[in-house]
């Protein structure tokens, strides 16, 4: 994983948010927002591309 880059979990998840919130996602794989920047948290909404460095052969 890398600085701003999300969090990859194998399904299913629930998230326990710091407001007591349960948040859960039945998907194989699920992307865990790090960056705070998702419309969708604690689910990433790839946000964090739009501000990123990007990396060698990145379009």
């Amino acid at each position: 994983m890398l600085p701003g880059e999300p969090l990859l979990v194998e399904g299913p998840v629930t998230v326990e948010l710091p407001d007591g919130r349960v948040e859960t996602s039945d998907r194989m794989t699920v992307a865990i927002c790090v960056c705070g920047r998702s419309a969708r948290h604690p689910w990433c909404d790839a946000s964090h591309r739009e501000t990123r460095p990007r990396r060698p052969g990145e379009e």
